[in-house]
C-alpha cells in the first residue's frame, strides 16, 4: 500500500462515476490529476437486479459506460473498470467495490457525483459521515438546476404546479424569451400541438448506430446473463458515446422536430416512434447536456427550420417537465413512493409482460415497451398508465414495471411521473386532476381502433371497449374525492344525469371486466 502521496507530494483523490454520469464536461474533471488521480467505474449486480430491466436498457448502460471509460483513458485519466464479468461473483454493491479499492491504496479523498435515486444518494451521506476518508459530493451536471435550488423552489409553494415552475424556468435560462417577454407572447403552445394521427404521414426513421466490437461484447454478456429479463437485442441500434448522441441530437432537429409538436400527442398503429426525439436517455445519462439540446431546438427555431409550437413544446418537455418532476421527487422524499392515494392494490394482469391482450392499443403499447424498450409519453400516460388508474392497478407494481422497461428509466423521473401523473397516486399533488379518459379519447387520437376487436363506441357487452365502462366505474367509485375537485364536475353531472339503470349496467360490465382482466 502507499502513502497516498504522488511524486510533488500531492494526496491522490478517487472519483466513483455512475452509469448515468457520463457527461465529459463535469467539472469535476478539471480538479482531478491525470497520473496520480483514479476514476473508478463498474458494472455491479446490485444495479441491474433490483427491477427486471429491460435488456436494452442493461446493454445501453454498460456499453455507454465502457465507451466513455475509454475516452477517459484516452484523455489522459486513470480509469479503473470493472466489467459485469469480473463483479458478479464477488461485488454486489457500491460499498463493497469502494472497500476493496480504498484497502488497495490510500487516498487523501473519496469523491461523488450527486445520485439521481434516494437508495444510492442514502448511501452516499452515510459515507460521508461513517467513512474516516474525506467524501465529497458534488452536484450533478446533466440537469438546469441542483437539488438546492429545487427544493428551495418548490419548498416555498403549497401547490407547486409545473406551468408555474416551467415559466421561473423560462425567465431564470432566457430560453425562448425576449426581453423578459416568452416568444409569441405566451409560454405554452399545447393547443396547438393535439393533432390526431394522419395515416397518410410517413415519419423519417431516426439515425441508428452500427455496433463495434465492444458493444458486441456488451450484447453478448447481457444475452447470456440477463436471458429471463424484458427486451430483444435485435432493436439495439442506439448512440453509446457522446459524438453519437449529438449526432442523434441534429437528426432530431433536421428531420423530426417540424413535426413534431403537432403530432406529439397522436396514436399510430404502425409506428411509436413518430416525430419523437428518442434523446431522453441520452439526457439522463449524461451524454448530452439538457441545455445544449434546448439551445439546438432554439436556433431551429429562430432560423425558420422549426415552428414555435413545435420548438415551445419539445423545450417544455426538457426544461418544464423533466425539471419539475425531478424536483417532486427530490422535494417529497423517499416516501413519495409509498403513497397510494386511491388505494389501487389490484394485481398486474399477465399480459404486462407479454402484451398478448386484444386490447389493440395496449397490445402495440406493451409490446412495444417490452420489444424496444420505447413508447412515447401518450402511450405511457394514456393508453398504459390511463388503464392501470382506471383499473385500480397495484401502484407500486406499476411503477416499479415501468422502471424495468423503458431504456430512460431512472426512479428520480419514473416515479414522479407513474405514481404522480398517472396512478394520481399522490392525491394530486403533482396532477391537477386524474388523467383518466375513455375508449373515446384513444379513438380520436390515432388508428388503433379500427384494428382493435373491441368498439369505441360500445358501452357494455362482449365487442364493448374495456376503458369505456372502466372509466365510469373510476368516477363512480371515487365520487367523493372527485366532488372536491372543481376540474372533474362536468364528467361528475355527466354520471349524475345516467339512469339507475343505465350506471347499474355500466358498473356490473365493468365489474365483468374487472373480474377477467387476464381475458381483455
Amino acid at each position: 500500500m502507499t502513502n497516498g502521496f504522488n511524486a510533488n507530494g500531492a494526496m491522490s483523490q478517487l472519483l466513483l462515476l455512475l452509469g448515468d454520469q457520463l457527461d465529459h464536461h463535469h467539472p469535476i474533471f478539471q480538479s482531478l490529476d491525470t497520473v496520480q488521480d483514479t476514476i473508478i467505474m463498474a458494472e455491479l449486480v446490485s444495479e441491474t437486479h433490483y427491477v427486471p430491466h429491460n435488456k436494452l436498457k442493461i446493454a445501453l448502460i454498460f456499453s455507454a459506460m465502457r465507451h466513455f471509460a475509454d475516452e477517459l483513458k484516452q484523455r489522459g485519466f486513470k480509469v479503473s473498470y470493472y466489467p459485469y464479468e469480473d463483479t458478479e461473483g464477488w461485488c454486489a454493491d457500491f460499498k463493497q467495490l469502494l472497500e476493496k479499492q480504498l484497502s488497495e491504496k490510500t487516498y487523501q479523498s473519496l469523491h461523488l457525483i450527486e445520485a439521481g435515486e434516494h437508495r444510492l444518494q442514502e448511501q452516499f451521506l452515510h459515507w460521508q459521515q461513517s467513512w474516516s476518508i474525506e467524501v465529497k459530493i458534488h452536484p450533478a451536471s446533466h440537469f438546469f438546476f441542483s437539488v438546492r435550488q429545487m427544493q428551495d423552489w418548490f419548498g416555498g409553494r403549497k401547490a407547486p404546479r409545473m406551468e408555474h415552475f416551467y415559466r421561473w424556468a423560462r425567465q431564470k435560462t432566457g430560453l425562448l424569451m425576449q426581453g423578459g417577454e416568452p416568444e409569441g407572447g405566451q409560454y405554452n403552445f399545447d393547443k396547438h400541438n393535439r393533432e390526431p394521427w394522419d395515416a397518410n404521414k410517413t415519419p423519417p426513421p431516426p439515425i441508428t448506430f452500427p455496433i463495434d466490437s465492444s458493444t458486441q461484447n456488451v450484447l453478448e454478456l447481457v444475452e447470456e446473463r440477463f436471458a429471463d429479463f424484458p427486451g430483444q437485442l435485435k432493436h439495439f441500434d442506439f448512440a453509446v458515446t457522446t459524438k453519437q448522441a449529438e449526432q442523434a441530437l441534429q437528426d432530431f432537429i433536421e428531420h423530426r422536430l417540424p413535426e413534431f409538436g403537432a403530432y406529439q400527442d397522436a396514436l399510430s398503429d404502425k409506428n411509436s416512434k413518430l416525430y419523437h426525439s428518442l434523446l431522453s436517455a441520452y439526457i439522463n445519462l449524461g451524454q448530452l447536456n439538457p441545455m445544449a439540446v434546448c439551445q439546438a431546438a432554439e436556433r431551429a427555431y429562430y432560423e425558420g427550420k422549426a415552428p414555435l409550437n413545435a420548438v415551445e413544446g419539445f423545450i417544455r418537455q426538457i426544461l418544464g417537465w423533466r425539471e419539475y418532476v425531478r424536483g417532486i421527487y427530490w422535494w417529497q422524499g423517499k416516501d413519495y413512493a409509498d403513497r397510494n392515494a386511491l388505494r389501487a392494490t389490484r394485481a398486474l394482469p399477465d399480459w404486462f409482460w407479454s402484451g398478448n391482450t386484444q386490447m389493440r392499443c395496449l397490445q402495440k403499447a406493451i409490446q412495444s415497451s417490452l420489444e424496444s424498450a420505447y413508447a412515447h409519453h401518450i402511450q405511457r400516460l394514456m393508453v398504459i398508465g390511463n388503464f392501470a388508474l382506471l383499473a385500480g392497478l397495484d401502484v407500486k407494481a406499476v411503477c416499479q414495471w415501468y422502471l424495468a422497461v423503458y431504456i430512460d428509466a431512472f426512479e428520480w423521473v419514473e416515479l414522479p411521473n407513474t405514481l404522480g401523473m398517472a396512478l394520481y397516486g399522490d392525491g394530486g399533488l403533482l396532477a391537477s386532476k386524474p388523467y383518466a379518459a375513455s375508449g373515446r379519447y384513444i379513438h380520436k387520437m390515432g388508428n388503433h381502433c379500427q384494428h382493435c376487436r373491441y368498439k369505441p363506441t360500445r358501452m357494455t357487452g362482449p365487442d364493448a371497449c374495456p376503458y369505456n365502462a372502466l372509466y365510469w366505474h373510476f368516477i363512480h367509485r371515487h365520487r367523493e374525492r372527485l366532488e372536491k375537485n372543481r376540474r372533474m364536475g362536468l364528467m361528475l353531472s355527466q354520471w349524475q344525469k345516467k339512469s339507475n339503470e343505465e350506471q347499474q349496467a355500466i358498473l356490473d360490465w365493468a365489474e365483468h371486466n374487472l373480474g377477467t382482466l387476464s381475458q381483455l
